[in-house]
């Protein structure tokens, strides 16, 4: 996940907002270069047709970037009605074409079948593995990729315009693992034409939203970045909606050693009510993140410990 260099100890989370035409892992780079940052990953990836919210985590921060990647998601995009692509979006080829254009009452009435949990094939051109290779290096070799459906949680599907009728702009929310291109290609089918996402922009990612974004332009035209920069978010940005459990500085010494911490003592101070057996949790002393921890057998378990 971390990308590493010789540069500072910068910790915490850059809601980035990353341009057309970059990849994630270019993003990445050119922030870690602004920053000067020794380690950093992102938390889920967008492909280079597609702009919007990209978290970037710095440092210690790469430990927690999992919880960026379950987040909830949204997306506003553009569907283009009548070509099929080979990649689901504008970027490849046209395989398909149809003559139909669905109205925006058949879009409206079409919408509930794809809300809920769905089964859904994921693009061919995708970065899911088949027999250890991704499946978009298979589909550029012409070899074959067959992947198989899975389960998908999509929260809320709107249309939001139909500027004319090759074009329809749509709105989801949805959970990890679901991928737009997919979900247009799908809801074409279900209103008997082809179709590819046209662009898209990523609005959200768990706790990261437009309005605090900061473009790549600002980040590289600030020079020196100080490491109390406002610009960073903590680390515990992307754990609000886990419980946290309140160590003395003794309790958290033994954690950043790998030492485990028994939990009566701790539940003498602290509430489990919304903790269970094998449950992850947030360690904290003095205000501070000290670890991920796991709950078992009357022990306080570190599983990622921060260094800071």
């Amino acid at each position: 996940m971390g990308r590493r260099h010789k540069g500072r100890q910068v910790h915490g989370w850059l809601n980035l907002d990353k341009p057309l035409g970059l990849s994630s892992s270019q993003a990445v780079s050119r922030v870690q270069r602004a920053f000067d940052a020794k380690k950093a990953g992102h938390g889920g990836t967008l492909d280079p047709l597609a702009t919007g919210i990209l978290p970037i985590a710095l440092g210690e921060a790469t430990k927690t970037a999992a919880y960026a990647m379950d987040g909830s998601k949204t997306y506003y995009f553009g569907v283009r009605w009548g070509e099929a692509r080979s990649t689901d979006d504008r970027e490849g080829e046209i395989i398909e074409t149809h003559d139909h254009r669905p109205a925006a009452q058949q879009i409206e009435s079409s919408l509930a079948a794809f809300v809920g949990t769905i089964e859904q094939i994921p693009p061919r051109y995708s970065a899911i593995k088949i027999d250890g290779r991704r499946a978009y290096d298979l589909a550029r070799r012409d070899e074959a990729v067959e992947l198989k459906s899975r389960r998908v949680e999509v929260r809320e599907l709107r249309l939001v315009d139909v500027p004319d009728a090759d074009h329809a702009f749509l709105s989801v929310t949805c959970g990890k693992g679901t991928y737009v291109r997919a979900l247009a290609r799908d809801l074409a089918h279900h209103l008997d034409t082809v179709g590819h996402v046209d662009w898209l922009r990523r609005t959200a990612v768990g706790p990261f939203t437009e309005a605090d974004a900061i473009s790549l332009d600002k980040i590289e035209a600030l020079g020196h970045i100080p490491l109390d920069s406002d610009l960073l978010m903590p680390i515990e940005t992307v754990l609000d909606d886990i419980p946290a459990l309140a160590l003395t500085v003794q309790e958290a010494q033994r954690l950043k050693h790998g030492q485990s911490v028994s939990v009566l003592p701790v539940a003498s101070r602290s509430t489990f009510k919304e903790i269970e057996q094998g449950d992850t949790v947030c360690a904290m002393s003095e205000g501070r993140l000290v670890a991920l921890v796991r709950i078992v057998d009357g022990g306080i378990h570190p599983v990622r410990v921060m260094n800071l």
